[in-house]
């Protein structure tokens, strides 16, 4: 197996592990292979007896897969974990881990476009297959839509006067590259916070394009589908929007945070909680990594 650091840097690598609760025979999924740190070491607790599933949509991740009898690479988005399982064979599962997000390789590549740093086509496709990009949400959206992304993923406060200035600057020629994107927010950002601002409205493009919500809902409803009781989830989300659906899910049983009862009024939800609050890094991990200071880490266990 490939020591794969440079590609992206394992966050809480322990903690994650040690939420797994391993069963050394069991059955597990990484559905966020990326560098395959995580997984490297979820496979070295398994027997001969144990399964690994890693799921990864950019072709990139491919190259840091490993070949053996228990381990298996699959390059698809998570969103489509169930059926690829039941093609696999395999109706039930152990544990999931869910690192969610960018991962350090796709924001070091300048050409994939997700940094606010460089000047790239305006690219940002986790998956490099996939035909919606940047460029198609900055130059083809209606300006009501630019709005209702930029306030909805990027909870960017000004967003009316941002989709303005997009819109009269495309009007004169198409918007082509992350530098181009950048001159325009940068007009509108509050003086002192401008790295943030860019980082919102970088992080709103991006998760349109991956349409990041909607396959983050339903891999948490594949997840109660697939995990046998006493199994657990483990999700690291790095973003409030993310982090928000994860803990309504867990907690109440609903995207949406509201509590369905039975006729007995006990509330219906296909989880219970290890953590009530999310773990986060320590400050030796930190000076190390920065990437890790916004994530936040989830664990749950199926109910029976």
């Amino acid at each position: 197996m490939k020591n794969s650091a440079n590609y992206h840097i394992p966050v809480m690598l322990d903690k994650c592990i040690e939420a797994l609760n391993i069963n050394p025979d069991g059955t597990y999924v990484d559905v966020t292979f990326g560098g395959g740190g995580h997984s490297r070491e979820i496979f070295e607790k398994l027997s001969d007896k144990g399964r690994l599933i890693a799921f990864d949509q950019d072709p990139d991740a491919k190259a840091n897969a490993w070949e053996a009898p228990t381990f298996t690479f699959v390059a698809a988005n998570f969103s489509f974990m169930k059926n690829h399982l039941r093609m696999l064979g395999i109706s039930q599962v152990d544990g999931i881990l869910a690192d969610l997000g960018v991962s350090s390789h796709q924001f070091d590549e300048d050409e994939r476009g997700f940094s606010i740093r460089g000047n790239a086509p305006l690219d940002m496709r986790m998956n490099q297959e996939g035909e919606k990009d940047a460029y198609t949400v900055i130059n083809e959206y209606e300006d009501s839509e630019l709005i209702k992304i930029l306030r909805l993923y990027g909870e960017v406060n000004n967003a009316p006067r941002l989709v303005r200035e997009i819109i009269k600057e495309r009007s004169r020629q198409p918007i082509k590259t992350t530098g181009e994107l950048r001159s325009i927010a940068e007009k509108c950002a509050p003086r002192g916070k401008e790295h943030k601002y860019l980082a919102q409205v970088f992080q709103a493009i991006r998760i349109e394009v991956n349409e990041e919500m909607d396959v983050l809902e339903k891999l948490l409803n594949a997840c109660a589908d697939v995990l046998r009781p006493g199994g657990r989830l483990v999700v690291m989300s790095y973003h409030s929007l993310e982090d928000r659906m994860v803990k309504n899910f867990l907690k109440r049983g609903s995207i949406s945070g509201e509590i369905e009862k039975d006729f007995y009024g006990n509330v219906l939800k296909p989880f219970t909680e290890v953590n009530r609050k999310p773990i986060t890094a320590d400050e030796i991990e930190l000076e190390q990594n920065n990437r890790a200071r916004s994530a936040k880490l989830r664990i749950a266990e199926r109910n029976e």
